[in-house]
């Protein structure tokens, strides 16, 4: 059975898990919590990120490589066309989204963390070995994640100010191409990119960052969203999600027992 190692809330792990629903391959999405997840990351690869997708007796680190080594091995339903011209646009985007997606995941976790628990008691998890804990754990976790993705007033600041260049020249590749796709006429990697990568900032249905509680963030988080879906790029975002991510594993996943052997 191939193993997902995830952080639930992370759209750089949610793009994974959509490469593997796309091709429509049986997995188990196991959880790490941050922080603790080190030790095992750099056992296993010799690096600190996740996603990590384990497949018989190769361990592959990151959602870009997971997607070209899920096209190499597992060639039904490609993520990138044969044709070498837009296989290398949709490389470009997905390298494009990858940097986006650093940068909306300090924006986005910077708003979540000052508002409701939500967020925090996903990284926990529901039933895990750090829910014993619960009551030092979340000051933890908040601290790590703040430490780990700099969520310092100037890095968010300049995130902020990256976002603001990405996200419309998204939006006008988009419309090039006459708004269906990204690249060509179908779903593939550049497609699955961006979508996970801005899927936080929208907090869409049947997502991680679907939440009862969008009242808990900011002012302007609220506005910034509200200007993302009225773009075509968001409401291509949206119809993506509503009739293409067909999800074959829950995003909670189950939590990792550190108690075992790696």
């Amino acid at each position: 059975m191939r193993t997902l190692y995830q952080f639930p809330l992370s759209h750089f792990c949610e793009k994974a898990r959509w490469l593997l629903d796309h091709k429509e391959l049986d997995y188990v999405a196991q959880n790490l919590a941050p922080g603790v997840h080190r030790a095992f990351t750099q056992l296993k690869t010799g690096q600190n990120k996740l996603p990590i997708l384990k497949d018989r007796e190769q361990w592959i680190a990151g959602s870009t490589p997971i997607a070209l080594y899920l096209d190499e091995h597992y060639p039904e339903h490609r993520l990138l066309s044969a044709n070498r011209e837009l296989q290398q646009q949709a490389l470009e985007i997905d390298t494009l989204a990858n940097e986006m997606g650093r940068h909306v995941r300090r924006w986005v976790l910077t708003h979540a963390l000052q508002g409701s628990d939500e967020s925090v008691d996903i990284l926990i998890g529901e039933k895990g070995y750090l829910r014993q804990f619960d009551k030092y754990t979340k000051p933890l976790i908040k601290k790590l994640v703040s430490k780990g993705y700099q969520l310092n007033s100037d890095k968010v600041a300049q995130s902020k100010a990256a976002l603001d260049v990405m996200i419309p020249k998204l939006n006008d590749i988009l419309i090039a191409n006459q708004g269906g796709y990204l690249v060509g006429q179908r779903l593939g990697l550049a497609d699955i990119a961006v979508c996970s990568m801005l899927a936080p900032i929208l907090t869409l249905p049947d997502t991680p960052w679907e939440t009862e509680q969008l009242d808990a963030f900011s002012t302007e988080f609220l506005t910034y969203r509200e200007q993302l879906q009225q773009l075509p790029l968001g409401q291509y975002i949206a119809r993506i999600y509503a009739t293409e991510r067909r999800a074959r594993v829950d995003w909670r996943g189950i939590e990792m027992l550190y108690r075992n052997k790696y």
